[in-house]
């Protein structure tokens, strides 16, 4: 309910309908945040590369701009830190005010050359259309030592 309700969001945008996520990556999810209770919003991590990877990030649009992402991608990051992975990766729409904007704001930094694991799930966000609603991105934040 959270994803979908999430995802309308991005309607307001002219992007969507989104194909489903094959959710692959729940298998290798080591973490899931979720905030207030019933949760309102969460965040499903995994690894990739040897990074902490954000796989989603969804808030409820009826509790969003009220730092409950902020609130998720800092729990990530410091989780990810404290667990002792030296970065957290992600990738998302580059113009979406609410994506690559919301993480560049939260230290995050485009990635200009992939890793082999970026680089599989770029290559899978394009053969399914990911990519025909807008350029995406990969991003990084150094969070260890």
């Amino acid at each position: 309910m959270i994803e979908e309700a999430s995802d309308a969001l991005f309607a307001q945008v002219g992007m969507g309908p989104f194909a489903p996520d094959d959710e692959d990556h729940l298998d290798l999810a080591v973490a899931v945040f979720a905030c207030d209770d019933p949760a309102l919003g969460f965040a499903s991590v995994g690894e990739v590369d040897g990074a902490a990877h954000l796989w989603q990030l969804s808030v409820l649009p009826s509790a969003g701009r009220q730092g409950r992402g902020t609130a998720l991608v800092s729990a990530v990051c410091d989780w990810a830190g404290r667990a002792g992975y030296g970065a957290v990766t992600l990738t998302t729409f580059r113009d979406v005010p609410w994506n690559a904007p919301f993480y560049a704001r939260l230290g995050f930094e485009v990635v200009d050359r992939l890793t082999p694991g970026l680089a599989a799930i770029r290559h899978h966000e394009r053969v399914g259309g990911d990519d025909d609603f807008g350029p995406r991105v990969a991003m990084r934040k150094s969070v260890g030592p």
